[in-house]
């Protein structure tokens, strides 16, 4: 099937008269179509015009970044384009998958790549032997070709290729059908195997003008002798011979299962690297048969082709993530880069490293002086009793330096990772990853900063256990485990050595007159927010997602036990701490001094301070744009219409009229979900009107002890925690109760269905930070199957950016971390013989972020009139 992304190029792309085979994308009318080039062209001597090729570059970043597009097109088109790639395609993909074929091959061919097409057709020529009663015979694995079985397959052969330049040209490609003339071929044993060929010259002469013409060459592997004679070839064997003479970056298996998989695990191999790996790999018990000598034939290719060649397995419809995605989405397997580790300066080849810390784009004016600064900090670390590592390959692609200090009192403190550099190859391979792998199998425990600002953000938070803000960096860790001691001394040891950020003086205490706005310019003031229980790990989330945002600033943070120390991890102006009394809040309500006013407190604490605000906000001029959002569970089960239960997901018309409401005497106000509240309800509202509910939902949940507060107790002591699970709140849990409110009020909003909804909740809290996991017993008034399920979800939740339906595996909890969506997935249906069908859900949230601080931003977003995901964005 066609991919949405694939349709949309298609329906920009195609003339005229072929869009009318593409009904199925009218939907994309409103996008501008683009005109065909009307000669031909290539990646070297016509480039794609720029407007096109920007417009195809947006349309691909949906699936992966902007910057990972720009950079696999660039090393593609760097060299030349016959050079780009050959992809062998199976016979049963041409039977079988037409359609995505030939689109995914049409995509390429409109970013200007000129991919080399060899196809075999050996599920059709079996069947067309077995219809004229030949018995196909095979020896060594390799098909015995006598005459008869010679002239289907070339019957065969061109049939399929037919077929399949049809198919392309029904897309608009410009193909050069290539049936024979481009192998020429000798006997591999004629007493043995008849006509069957070996190849020993390719006439790539026939192959590069068809390319040079802006012609797609569509290959059989049919080769022919000096004197003419046709020999049947392993296309496997074809695509290897024809790639060890172009010497192409890519050389691609297409087939249906989109992979090589373990045997053992049954899971999907990502990535095989062959210098690292080959010789372990190949002891395994599942490495048999048909794929050991895949192994063994894609070893023996790779040898002989430039080390920058690699092979992916992948399906025709995965194609373009796999080209285009450092995460790729099928197997990719490559020679990879021999990693070295030094510990001594002098072993290491200082020349390579040098130019590799200069090719830095650092912004620094004196680069030099810099890198002999490095060299000379780490030969006096090791004077004075330290140590350092330095991690780099041979082919000096990338560096990682990493420094311990002396030791203190006989114990040396963490490492910590002091650079890190990528040249342009490791930009677009997983060289990094594997580096990575290395350092931590070297390295139990590692910290490390980095500049918010830093483009591969996101890469450091998924290989960290903790992280920290500090002014304009984020502080990572990992292997310090629940010791909360050593990751002070972390955070303190790595803030003495970051530069202060450079902010302009903004008063943090509370002013004693009305703040001035100028009202001579037409731009829109940030709101002020004011945050009241900052001390909580919900608190320090608020005030770094805030720091980002774009139109919020932070006024006043106030937490008793922190007044008067400084906000170190918020960077846009200096702030302190203080600690408001309901009191304060009144005036600074009054005052029009605050925009929005955000409640982090624990349950049964926000009253007074909500009171404040509503007594006093008739007297504020900005009444009718002030905002509350309560992070408790005080105003959760209001009845009263006052408070707006804020979950956009299922209820972003009500926030939304918050926004657009007529004049009023009193503010915004709004009640953020539970985390475990919110995963339950997000995994339940697309089966409600499907569930039997006498039967009722049964949900386990479990979540990291950063949910139980800062107050110390049993279910946030990592002492206690370490190696347990401590079940609570048996019954009556405040967010079962929650669950069941807000499921019904949605019911009565969406349907005729005016009955009380009710789960069952099963809370439970493990030895992990942050994260929890739901696991959903849902009974059924009838069986679905699974497929219904997840398209019932996935339809469900279209367009949602913090939901996400994963068809095909279980969420886990450690993904989730420091993530802004729901997960769910791990779908499985049952049927009960006493209780009837049933389905089981799986969802993970970051209860700190998605479960608290992320959808209280959601909101309030959502109230002040701002895109709803603004100041989130940078983690979808």
């Amino acid at each position: 099937m066609l991919t949405q992304l694939q349709k949309t190029i298609f329906k920009q792309t195609l003339p005229r008269a072929s869009r009318a085979l593409l009904s199925p994308v009218s939907r994309f009318s409103k996008i501008s179509p683009i005109l065909r080039h009307s000669s031909p062209y290539s990646s070297q001597n016509n480039p794609l015009e720029t407007s096109e090729k920007e417009t195809i570059i947006r349309l691909l970043s949906n699936i992966g970044s902007r910057k990972e597009v720009e950079q696999y097109l660039k090393h593609f088109s760097s060299v030349e384009s016959q050079k780009f790639a050959v992809i062998k395609v199976g016979g049963a993909v041409v039977s079988e998958d037409m359609d995505t074929l030939a689109s995914s091959l049409t995509f390429l061919s409109r970013v200007g790549l000129y991919p080399i097409v060899v196809h075999g057709a050996g599920p059709q020529l079996n069947e067309r032997l077995n219809a004229a009663g030949i018995i196909p015979q095979y020896e060594d694995g390799i098909r015995i070709t006598d005459n008869r079985t010679l002239s289907i397959a070339m019957d065969v052969f061109g049939a399929e290729n037919q077929r399949l330049v049809e198919a392309l040209e029904k897309y608009g490609a410009r193909t050069r059908p290539l049936i024979r003339g481009v192998f020429v071929a000798d006997y591999l044993d004629k007493a043995k195997y008849d006509k069957v060929g070996r190849i020993v010259h390719v006439n790539k002469g026939i192959i590069e003008s068809a390319v040079r013409s802006g012609c797609l060459p569509i290959l059989t592997s049919l080769a022919e002798t000096v004197d003419g004679q046709v020999l049947n070839i392993n296309a496997d064997v074809a695509a290897g011979e024809l790639a060890k003479v172009l010497e192409p970056l890519k050389v691609i298996y297409l087939n249906e299962k989109n992979g090589l998989y373990n045997g053992q695990t049954g899971k999907k191999i990502s990535a095989i690297h062959l210098d690292e790996e080959y010789d372990e790999l190949m002891k395994q018990p599942w490495v048999k048969y048909g794929t050991k000598l895949k192994l063994k034939e894609i070893k023996a290719l790779l040898d002989v082709l430039p080390r920058s060649s690699s092979v992916a397995i992948i399906s025709a419809e995965h194609l373009h993530k796999e080209l285009f995605t450092v995460s790729g989405a099928g197997t990719m397997i490559s020679r990879g880069h021999k990693l070295k580790s030094f510990t001594n300066l002098a072993q290491a080849n200082r020349d390579s490293l040098r130019a590799l810390l200069l090719s830095e784009n650092s912004g620094s004016k004196n680069k030099e002086f810099e890198v002999a600064s490095l060299f000379q900090k780490l030969v006096q670390l090791h004077e004075d009793g330290g140590k350092y590592w330095l991690y780099t390959d041979e082919s000096s692609q990338v560096l990682f330096v990493i420094t311990q200090q002396p030791p203190e009192n006989g114990v040396y403190p963490v490492p910590i990772l002091e650079k890190m550099v990528l040249g342009e190859m490791a930009k677009i391979s997983d060289l990094a990853d594997n580096m990575w792998a290395l350092i931590s199998r070297d390295h139990k425990q590692l910290g490390w900063s980095v500049l918010r600002s830093d483009k591969r953000l996101d890469w450091y938070f998924d290989r960290a256990e903790g992280s920290w803000s500090l002014g304009d960096h984020v502080v990572f860790w990992y292997g310090l485990g629940m010791d909360t001691n050593s990751v002070q001394k972390l955070i303190n040891t790595i803030s003495k050595t970051l530069p202060k950020p450079n902010a302009q003086p903004k008063l943090a205490s509370i002013p004693s007159q009305k703040r001035e706005y100028s009202t001579s310019t037409s731009e829109k003031r940030n709101r002020t927010v004011g945050l009241i229980g900052a001390r909580g790990y919900t608190g320090n989330e608020l005030i770094r997602l805030i720091d980002n945002h774009p139109n919020f600033d932070l006024g006043f943070v106030s937490s008793r036990e922190l007044s008067g120390k400084a906000v170190e991890s918020y960077s846009k102006s200096p702030l302190n701490y203080t600690s408001l009394s309901p009191e304060d809040v009144t005036s600074l309500t009054i005052s029009n001094q605050v925009d929005v006013w955000v409640l982090a407190l624990p349950n049964k604490v926000s009253q007074p301070f909500v009171s404040a605000i509503n007594d006093s906000a008739t007297h504020g001029s900005n009444t009718n744009s002030l905002v509350v959002v309560d992070l408790s569970a005080d105003h959760r089960f209001d009845n009263t219409g006052k408070w707006v239960y804020g979950l956009p997901e299922l209820f972003r018309k009500n926030i939304s009229a918050l926004y657009n409401r007529t004049i009023s005497s009193s503010p915004a106000l709004i009640s953020n979900p539970g985390c475990y509240a919110t995963a339950a309800q997000l995994s339940l509202a697309p089966l409600l009107s499907k569930i039997n509910k006498r039967a009722g939902v049964s949900i386990f949940g479990i979540s990291g002890y950063s949910g139980a507060g800062t107050t110390p107790s049993n279910k946030n002591d990592p002492a206690f925690l370490k190696d347990n699970m401590i079940p609570y709140s048996l019954v009556g849990h405040i967010h079962e109760r929650e669950m069941g409110h807000s499921l019904t009020n949605y019911l009565k909003d969406t349907s005729d269905n005016k009955s009380n909804f009710a789960v069952r909740f099963s809370p439970h809290v493990g030895s992990f930070f942050r994260g929890i996991s739901l696991t959903c017993h849902i009974p059924l008034l009838e069986p679905i199957s699974k497929s219904e399920i997840v398209s019932i979800y996935s339809n469900y939740y279209s367009g949602e950016k913090f939901v996400k339906v994963d068809a095909d595996s279980i969420p886990l909890v450690r993904d989730i971390a420091n993530k802004h969506h729901v997960e769910i997935g791990g779908f499985e249906c049952g049927n009960n013989e006493n209780s009837g069908p049933y389905v089981v859900v799986v969802a993970t949230i970051d209860n700190l972020l998605k479960g608290a601080a992320s959808q209280a931003l959601q909101n309030m977003n959502i109230a002040c009139g701002y895109e709803e995901y603004s100041g989130l964005a940078s983690q979808f």
